[in-house]
């Protein structure tokens, strides 16, 4: 009986080792689908504050507000953008009435979004929230702490130069 022993502990660890890679696995999947997301939701903004070459520039002077939107006169800056008298800019808490921002216009419409630094911060912060929220799995699920670390440090960051900015 004792040499069928050691073949009862090996499948143990052998159904150990399998539970670990099969939890590793997931919760790699589970971070790599939390950052993707943060990305997903920043890039339908940030593409227009970034990749600004050929876009309509120009400044937005905010008239009126309303329930998730704001209203005002747009201004060109760059060739070949042509005034218009009102623009729809989503509102947040860094937009006011009666401030004048820096916009690019999406293609096709009225649609502007805030450009410089605080519209780059601004439009990337689903990705640093998707941090914040990958640095939690990555502590427990996968268990590298000072990754986990370095990733919630870095979202805080983020949402702290953000709100610093705006």
């Amino acid at each position: 009986m004792i040499p069928a022993m050691p073949a009862t502990a090996t499948s143990s660890q052998s159904a150990r080792a399998a539970l670990r890679f099969g939890r590793i696995a997931v919760m790699g999947v589970v971070t790599v689908l939390i950052l993707v997301a943060g990305v997903w939701g920043s890039w339908g903004t940030a593409q227009y504050v970034m990749l600004t070459k050929g876009r309509e520039q120009g400044t937005m002077t905010v008239t009126a507000c309303g329930g998730d939107t704001c209203t005002g006169p747009y201004r060109p800056v760059s060739p070949g953008s042509q005034a218009r008298e009102e623009v729809v800019i989503g509102k947040s808490v860094a937009v006011r009435k009666g401030r004048t921002y820096s916009v690019a216009l999406k293609p096709g419409g009225d649609h502007a979004v805030r450009t410089g630094p605080a519209g780059l911060l601004y439009a990337w912060i689903p990705l640093a929230g998707a941090l914040l929220l990958a640095s939690v799995v990555v502590a427990g699920g996968l268990r590298l702490r000072r990754t986990a670390w370095l990733m919630a440090g870095a979202g805080v960051a983020f949402l702290t130069a953000t709100f610093v900015v705006l």
